[in-house]
Formats: structure tokens, sequence, C-alpha cells
């Protein structure tokens, strides 16, 4: 059974009493390959727009053909190993001159940077005398506190008390923002959003559905970064094989190569490869209509990970899921009551959580449930009411 969400038109209160803002978004990372903190904004500045608000981003690297017209890019870029991933940052030459000019000419009532304390776009503005006022959103998690960090901790207490107002878009982003953030600011914890009705409404594919004798599991991320613990599943998939010999898992993302090598590991006999199907990079509409195909939605990720939106997302599809124990994804879970978590990393665990759920249709249904309810606090129209309350207390 799925759930389908009435997209309805309901009433909220404005924050802002009718009052409609010129907002500047500053990007610390290129949108030429977007990852999590770019979806949040793009689809944050969609929101802001259907309420009437005037939204510009500003962020690294090049244009592209489908990249909104209200992006700006400043054509400069450079790839850093970031947190477990690869980040293209943009920091040197005249980046800082025309990043603050492009801050200015904006006359924007608040600028909006997103992990200022990144060396990007977003920490240039800060060294501006005259600036309208700038709010703060972080998104970083590590587990243990980085040394650099540590070291540059005092500079950046400095560097970034020019904020007005902090954003964490999770306890475990703010744990880390303690130790380096400005003392004098408040910080809200405010999740990341998702469009709640398109992964409610997603018709499932018929060819990804499985059956009682041949469940479909899923997985979406990059397969080579060992951080979102595709070894990890792989690992799982091998023992749900001997429960259930015509499992099927589905892998969503990029790195075959990487998966295949993992598995040849994993079972040297080759066996273990056949019940894989890669289907690559997928679109929105097919990742929405992914999560509402499967029988379980597996999230291995091992570390580096502030926010769940994957689990989210799943859970709006109303899917049932399966995570690991990181602080974030506990959080979304809470506490295993809308997913089923396992240790962290073993992947033994992994399987006996997913095998549970597939010999326990009522339990699996439950979580489906569960997932679904909890998921609309993650709704954009949500999320972004409560971002507004921050402007609203920052421009009063």
């Amino acid at each position: 059974m799925s759930y389908v969400e009435n997209e309805g038109t309901a009433e909220r209160p404005d924050p802002l009493h009718g009052r409609k803002l010129n907002v500047g978004i500053i990007s610390p990372y290129s949108f030429e390959t977007p990852g999590g903190v770019q979806f949040h904004i793009r689809d944050f500045a969609e929101e802001l727009m259907k309420r009437g608000h005037t939204v510009e981003v500003l962020a690294p690297g090049r244009r592209t053909r489908d990249m909104p017209l209200w992006v700006t890019t400043n054509d400069s870029s450079f790839s850093i190993p970031y947190n477990g991933s690869v980040a293209r940052l943009s920091y040197f030459g005249f980046v800082g001159p025309r990043t603050r000019r492009w801050v200015k000419q904006g006359h924007f009532d608040i600028v909006h940077l997103h992990e200022p304390e990144t060396p990007s776009l977003s920490h240039k503005p800060l060294t501006m005398i005259h600036h309208p006022p700038f709010v703060g959103t972080f998104h970083a998690a590590f587990d243990p506190y980085p040394l650099a960090l540590r070291v540059f901790q005092g500079y950046l207490r400095q560097y970034l008390s020019p904020l007005s107002a902090g954003i964490c878009v999770s306890d475990a982003a703010k744990d880390v923002v303690k130790h380096y953030g400005p003392r004098k600011i408040r910080y809200d914890v405010i999740p990341n959003g998702i469009n709640r009705g398109f992964f409610a409404n997603a018709k499932p594919r018929q060819s990804w559905q499985g059956t009682k004798v041949a469940p479909t599991i899923g997985f979406l991320g990059r397969m080579g970064e060992s951080r979102k613990g595709f070894s990890v599943f792989a690992c799982a998939a091998y023992d749900i094989v001997k429960r259930y010999p015509s499992a099927r898992f589905l892998c969503a993302g990029t790195g075959q190569r990487d998966a295949l090598k993992i598995l040849a590991k994993i079972d040297p006999s080759g066996s273990l490869v056949g019940h894989f199907e890669f289907l690559g990079r997928i679109s929105d509409q097919d990742k929405a209509r992914f999560y509402k195909s499967l029988d379980v939605y597996v999230a291995p990720q091992t570390g580096g990970e502030s926010f769940g939106i994957v689990l989210v997302e799943a859970m709006a599809a109303s899917c049932a899921v399966v995570s690991s124990d990181l602080e974030a994804f506990a959080a979304v879970a809470q506490d295993g009551k809308d997913a089923a978590l396992f240790a962290n990393g073993d992947g033994h665990d992994c399987a006996r959580q997913i095998i549970s759920l597939l010999d326990n249709p009522q339990r699996r249904q439950h979580l489906r449930r569960t997932g679904f309810e909890h998921s609309k606090r993650y709704d954009w129209p949500e999320v972004a009411d409560r971002v507004l309350e921050v402007y609203a207390r920052v421009l009063s």
C-alpha cells in the first residue's frame, strides 16, 4: 500500500506579514555538479519565489544549460577533497571583490550564506563594512571534529561575527558549529526540505517492483565514495540472498565500476553480481518512482552526513527505510520509530534488519505509514516558514 499526498492550498501564517523581500543567496559549491547543498538552495529559492519574493543566487563555476536564470556564476572553481567527497569551490584571485560587488549591487534586504566557514564564495562578504543582514546556514557534520577546524576555530569565530543569525540543518551540524561559531548569535535547527507531494504522488515503475519471493532493495548514491556505504550494502546483500535467493538490488547513482570491484571482493565466485541492477544517474522524476517501487530502501552511509535527506525522500514516497545509526539519520528516524536502524558499518546487522522487514509485511507497512506521516515536517512550505521566521527576527 502507498499513500498519496493531497496537495491542498491551506493558508499559513506569514512570518513577514505580507512584506516581499529581495533575497541574495550565496552557495559555496558549484552548481555544475549539484549536491545536497545546491539542491537545498535551488528548492528553497523556488519556494520563496512562489511566495512573491525576489531571489538571486551566486555560485562558483560556469553556467550550464539547465541552470536557472536567477543563478549567477563567477566562472571560477577548483576541486578539493572535503568531508569524504570532492567539492568544487572558488576562493582565489578576484573572487572576493567580485562577490562583494555582487552583494553591493544586489540591494538585498538579506543575504543568506551557506556554509560560510568554507573557503569559498559564501566566506567572502563577511569582510564588508556596510552590508545587509547576513544569515548563515551550516550543513556540515563531522565525527570526529576535524583538526583543521580546531586550528582555525578562533579565527572563524571572529571572522563569522558579522552574522546576524545561524541556521543548522540538524543537531549534529549544531554540535559542530558550537566549536567555532560566534557565541553572540542564536542558532535555530531547521532541517532540509523536500517537495513532499512530488514523492508522495510518484507512480511506481513495474519493472522495479518486487514480489514476495523476489523483493527489490534499493541503494542511491555515489558508489565510489566509501562514506556512502556501498560496501556495507553489498555485504548485506550477500547475507540476504541466502534467505531470499531471488532478491534484486537496484542501485542508482554513479560508480558502477567501483561497485563491481567491491562485489568481486565480497563474492569472488561472481554469483552475487547477478542480483544487482545498476541504473546509473537517474532524473528527479525517476528517483521518486525508484523509492515508490522498492520493498526496502537502504541508507548505509558511514559518516560525513549532517542530515538524512534520502531517508526523508523515501519516507515521503511511503517506502520502508533501513539506515545506519548515524546521529543525523537516527534523528530523522526518531531513534528507530520511522526507520529500522543498524549498527554503522555492520553489513551483517544491516542484512538482519532488512530480512526482518521482508519477513514481516505488517512491520514494513507500519514503517511506511509512520515514515510518511513524519515526512510532513520536512515539506518545503513548512521549512520555508521557519527560515522566514529567522529572516523576520533579523530584520526586526
